[in-house]
């Protein structure tokens, strides 16, 4: 070991002893360095070198930090099978050490399978290694006060612990140690009838005012925190000691809410907060359509406080919330002009699998996913003309941007160039080619600057050449669970299994609807169907929408419950690629079922059922 003589009374010391265990890990566009810092004291940082070949030589790639122990060499060169080198040493002020072990690493490309795997797993690692210490609970974001976790946040992160067991990315022994770790820690966390604040000390578990008057109950954060509790009470499901005591605790505190007190006097409508301070000062109702829908179908279905399921139309569906009018050719249904932010589409269904329903509005798959593609659509279209917006790089929901944070979404004043990634990589289920689209763009042409240890950075914006450098859990955690959703249904499926859930979706007047479902999946079938208003009234028109892949002829039949023709709405008409919308005078069928068939130019046929009310 070389030796050099300190300024201090010339006393002879020791360079510092280099990093070990250094790996290089290999994916489609980059190489992933780790390594176990070196245990010499008063370091200045670490010297990364590279040899691209063969080892023959290396050259310095990169200087770090003393705290950092890993690093992302971007290649960007897609399936050329690169070998790399690399050797690391520490440094102090005096000079540097020894090297580290080489360590080899060639990239290879990548599908889209492996390519959301790798996403996913990057992205867990924001709930898992950057998780809070004490608590276990999700940070609010990486550049904030790392004290600060988030409840909201932390269900999501919960959910990202489901899929991380599931797929083998950590044990299920850890995976429980970090619930009773979590769970525990909620059991003593500062609570308001029942319901957590937005923000808690992740030491302490007091309240951490969100806003001057926000300092007491957050009912919405709740309601994300029980959707991530709920779908681990059922996928911890061993008969031992451990996940026994994770879902009698569960069940504790998912019964602890007291949804009801948060009617404010039994009133028709759930409000957000209460303070122990200001009472009910913040005063906003929850009214849809936005994130909130899961509150309702919680609070209806609570055991203990639930509310009564009226509050569903009287509360989250009152007022100005279905929505007629069609944007890029999609109706959006329900919710604001252009259907809002996309989290509007995520939030609510990371456990509540909106599939195969509906309520007396809408088909929420079916609305989540024409809200997805007005934003895919805007941004091909892209209106405002701002930098990069294309088929392959679109998304808008609430995220930082380079004035701050917003909620961006197509309507031209939210609009001011930032793309999320989030926002198109959790409509996954909903757009799967359009999101995958958007997943290789993020990585392949942007990543250099959007990719970095926890999955991709928060937003860009290239009229203002602006990369986040922030990670936030609410946009970390939709990514892996609504991917996750898309490849398996893991978490939609364990969600649905509480008891406690069909009966609300009962009580609130779901219905089963298979409209917009994998079963009309474009890509497997060529073509689906969507009709609306339904029920239709007799004198109403019915309009009807048909997604196609390819070119054909089709024709359209209205049957009645014996098989009988009732009318041909249109008889071996050709139809391109696209949408096709036109909206038909059923002629007063009068009241009753029927069932609307397309048929295209290959015999194959899809039929939805009608009803018409009335007449």
């Amino acid at each position: 070991m070389p030796i050099f003589l300190s300024l201090a009374g010339c006393l002879p010391a020791q360079l510092p002893a280099p990093p070990t265990n250094v790996t290089a890990t290999g994916y489609d566009s980059h190489v992933e360095l780790n390594w176990q810092p070196s245990p010499s004291p008063n370091l200045t940082g670490y010297e990364i070198y590279r040899s691209t070949d063969g080892g023959a030589g290396f050259e310095l790639l990169k200087g770090v930090g003393p705290s950092v122990a890993t690093f992302i060499d971007w290649t960007g060169d897609e399936g050329q099978n690169l070998n790399r080198q690399y050797k690391i040493r520490a440094t102090v002020f005096a000079g540097a050490g020894d090297f580290s072990a080489v360590a080899t690493a060639q990239t290879q490309p990548m599908d889209d399978e492996a390519l959301m795997e790798m996403v996913q797993r990057y992205t867990f690692r924001y709930f898992w290694d950057y998780a809070h210490p004490v608590s276990g609970l999700a940070r609010e974001r990486n550049n904030g006060n790392p004290e600060i976790v988030t409840t909201g946040g932390s269900g999501f992160g919960i959910l990202s612990i489901v899929v991380a067991t599931e797929r083998g990315w950590i044990t299920r022994a850890a995976a429980v140690d970090r619930m009773i770790k979590i769970i525990s820690f909620l059991q003593l966390a500062d609570r308001f009838h029942g319901v957590f604040p937005h923000w808690m000390d992740g030491t302490t578990g007091n309240v951490v005012p969100f806003s001057q008057y926000d300092n007491g109950g957050d009912l919405v954060e709740t309601a994300f925190l029980m959707e991530g509790l709920l779908t681990a009470r059922k996928y911890f499901n061993a008969d031992t000691p451990q996940e026994k005591a994770v879902r009698n605790a569960i069940t504790k505190i998912w019964e602890d809410v007291e949804w009801d007190w948060y009617r404010k006097n039994n009133s028709n409508v759930l409000y957000w907060h209460w303070s122990p301070d200001y009472q009910w000062q913040m005063n906003f109702q929850i009214r849809g359509f936005n994130e909130a829908q899961i509150i309702y179908l919680l609070a209806i279905a609570s055991p203990t406080h639930g509310v009564p399921a009226s509050l569903y139309t009287s509360g989250w569906a009152a007022g100005n919330y279905k929505n007629n009018a069609s944007y890029y050719g999609y109706p959006v249904l329900v919710g604001p002009a252009l259907g809002g932010p996309l989290f509007f589409a995520h939030y609510s269904y990371l456990g509540f699998d909106p599939r195969h329903k509906k309520d007396a509005f809408c088909n929420y798959f079916v609305r989540n996913r024409n809200h997805a593609l007005i934003h895919y659509q805007h941004c091909i279209a892209n209106p405002e003309n701002h930098a990069g917006y294309s088929a392959d790089s679109w998304g808008l929901t609430a995220s930082d941007d380079p004035w701050g944070y917003s909620a961006h979404d197509p309507y031209p004043t939210n609009d001011n160039g930032t793309i999320t990634p989030t926002a198109a990589l959790a409509s996954m289920p909903y757009t799967p080619q359009e999101s995958l689209a958007a997943l290789r763009h993020f990585y392949r042409s942007q990543g250099e600057r959007l990719w970095g240890p926890y999955g991709f950075y928060d937003a860009f914006n290239l009229d203002q050449d602006w990369y986040a450098s922030s990670y936030l859990a609410i946009d970390q955690g939709p990514v892996v669970a609504m991917i996750e959703n898309a490849r398996t249904g893991l978490l939609w499926n364990y969600f649905m299994q509480n008891e406690e859930i069909q009966p609300a979706l009962d009580a609130a007047g779901f219905q089963e609807d298979l409209t917009g479902t994998e079963e009309n999946d474009l890509t497997k079938t060529g073509f689906n169907i969507l009709v609306y208003p339904n029920p239709l009234t007799p004198d109403g028109q019915l309009a009807l929408e048909i997604s196609i892949l390819e070119k054909q002829v089709y024709t359209a039949r209205l049957i009645d419950e014996q098989g009988r023709i009732q009318r041909v709405l249109f008889r071996n008409r050709e139809l391109g690629a696209g949408i096709f919308q036109e909206k038909f005078d059923l002629k007063n069928p009068g009241r009753g079922t029927y069932f609307l068939e397309i048929e295209n130019g290959k015999n194959e046929k899809q039929t939805t059922k009608i009803i018409v009310s009335g007449g």
